[in-house]
């Protein structure tokens, strides 16, 4: 008796036949994501990917979790010199002082929003007026790499204070953390409804 052939699941492009993409692709990117903590968790490893792979970041996810303390925004920005040369000397992070100093300092601004907004979950799905901006695109092609809502986040996270916050990092972030639904019209993920997005 012959097995009957495995089913092939329909992935975005760039997430297919890698386990560590496939598994961020399925269970993370474009859910929407309402918890301070793993909000502010998906902004500094944006930060830290600036110049690096995403596969490196995700590789050291665990790593990052550990050092910084669960990325409990009110922990990080009490830390102090001590703690910056200990982060510089763990070799399971990306040891670049302006990134690390940058994680802190974004926790500082984090805790500033949280007081104005509530929380960073209220402050940043304003820009998308409260629910996901959905594309589903044709082609990774069609994909863009920034858009007008990440142009005012980065814009607007600048203003106050956060940092590593361009509009590229700002609309990866985005995608991550479902603000934007990017997974293309092929893949499994894509969600059914009507779009609102298109050129976000």
């Amino acid at each position: 008796m012959t097995s009957a052939p495995r089913q092939t699941v329909r992935r975005c492009g760039w997430a297919q036949g890698d386990p560590l993409f496939e598994g961020y692709h399925d269970a993370v990117w474009g859910r929407p994501v309402h918890d301070d903590r793993v909000l502010f968790e998906y902004l500094v490893l944006s930060g830290a990917q600036a110049g690096l792979s995403w596969s490196t970041i995700l590789r050291k996810q665990d790593a990052y979790r550990a050092a910084f303390d669960g990325f409990d925004p009110a922990r990080v920005a009490r830390y102090r010199e001590a703690k910056v040369r200990a982060l510089l000397a763990d070799a399971g992070i990306v040891r670049n002082t302006q990134k690390i100093r940058s994680a802190i300092r974004n926790a500082r601004a984090t805790v500033t929003v949280q007081a104005e907004f509530g929380s960073l979950d209220a402050y940043l799905w304003r820009f998308v007026g409260g629910r996901p901006l959905v594309n589903r695109w044709r082609t990774g092609a069609e994909t863009p790499a920034s858009s007008a809502v990440s142009d005012a986040l980065s814009e607007d996270l600048k203003r106050r204070g956060f940092s590593f916050v361009g509009t590229t990092i700002c609309y990866a972030f985005m995608q991550t953390v479902g603000l934007v639904n990017d997974h293309l019209r092929s893949c499994h993920r894509c969600p059914a409804r009507t779009p609102r997005g298109k050129g976000t």
